[in-house]
């Protein structure tokens, strides 16, 4: 087989090596300068007050729960079509997560069915920015303030992505982040937790080391949740390019569109008017009127040198562990048929106009 464009790549060039070097040669490998530089900067960029840097965006949603004291006894309402974490960061705390579905056309979490799944036991909402797309925060925003519940924005892969210009991870009581190889930014392994709220910033940062508010004093039980300076090196590096790497994938998403539009057996993503989308993923439905299934459909592209993935084959309520949790018999049609339907494209910033042509010319093969 010729070249292969791969599902995901990340964007790294010799400013990152060069910056990875310089932290090794310093002798200081963990939370120094680099993260409170790093910090300093993402703050700024999502328009927030406060951005505490962490381990990975599960710990960012882990101890962003924390923060906000949610415990045993708690519900937290959450999409029942993401990755796992959005819904296990809420078993970490003892607390039941309450799945609610998702819109058929943007893949986010449905406002209404979210209004519906509340109860007074209901602690916050974790609403999940999927695929590069905010869900529709306005609406969540009036159920969270009429009901006087919590709001936290999982907004690991939309990071730059807005909301009415707002950015994505500034419109929440707290903003979670994952710099994971395949985020549009990445440090490796890193997260970031956003808010305007002093006190709990402050919370943030002693949950991430153990607690401590001065060299060996532990006011409370943290834990070893910090980043490297060698992630937040590449982090800052990688957070001055976001902009040109988003508007790479966005102009990418725009050629594959105007392509696939025309195909009838393929429906590509939809965007809100409303929002800005970083396409983290470039996400189409595979109907029923293709001559393939669509994992025998990803097959074909496979063995054409175009990668694909499914994000995300199973809805987590259908995951073994939350069926071993009781939750097999919760129904989120649309999550469920989503899980079916779904396909991912390249769509990364070193897809080449070349690649999209031949992705597109593929696609056309099929009948």
């Amino acid at each position: 087989m010729g070249h292969i464009i791969p599902i995901a790549k990340p964007f790294l060039k010799n400013e990152e090596i060069e910056a990875v070097k310089n932290v090794m040669k310093s002798g200081f490998l963990v939370q120094g300068k680099k993260v409170k530089a790093f910090e300093e900067e993402f703050a700024k960029y999502v328009g927030v007050k406060n951005a505490v840097a962490v381990a990975n965006g599960t710990v960012a949603l882990d101890i962003a729960l924390k923060m906000l004291g949610v415990r045993q006894g708690d519900e937290v309402v959450t999409p029942a079509f993401s990755f796992v974490a959005s819904s296990n960061c809420i078993l970490y705390q003892g607390a039941t997560p309450v799945f609610a579905d998702i819109d058929k056309r943007t893949f986010n979490i449905e406002p209404s069915n979210v209004a519906e799944k509340i109860t007074r036991k209901t602690k916050a909402i974790i609403p999940v920015h999927l695929f590069g797309q905010t869900a529709d925060m306005d609406a969540l925003k009036e159920i969270a303030e009429d009901k006087r519940i919590l709001l936290v924005e999982d907004a690991s892969q939309a990071i730059g992505a807005e909301y009415k210009s707002c950015k994505a991870g500034g419109m929440a009581d707290i903003g979670c982040f994952s710099f994971y190889p395949t985020k549009n930014i990445t440090t490796g392994e890193g997260g970031m937790i956003t808010t305007n709220d002093d006190k709990l910033a402050e919370k943030a940062r002693l949950l991430r080391d153990h607690g401590q508010t001065a060299k060996y004093q532990h006011a409370i039980l943290g834990y070893n949740y910090r980043m490297t300076e060698i992630a937040a090196a590449i982090g800052l590096i990688q957070l001055r390019k976001l902009d040109k790497m988003n508007d790479k994938r966005i102009e990418n998403a725009k050629m594959l569109t105007k392509e696939i539009k025309d195909i009838p057996f393929l429906t590509p993503p939809h965007r809100d008017q409303r929002m800005k989308h970083v396409f983290n993923q470039y996400v189409i439905r595979v109907e029923e009127n293709c001559s393939m299934k669509r994992n025998e459909f990803a097959r074909f592209l496979s063995k054409k040198g175009i990668e694909t993935a499914v994000h995300y084959p199973i809805p987590i309520c259908k995951q073994p562990l939350y069926k071993k949790l009781g939750y097999n018999k919760i129904i989120c049609p649309n999550a469920e048929e989503a899980s079916k339907r779904v396909l991912s494209l390249p769509v990364h910033p070193l897809v080449s106009k070349k690649d999209i042509a031949y992705i597109t010319s593929v696609l056309k093969e099929v009948e």
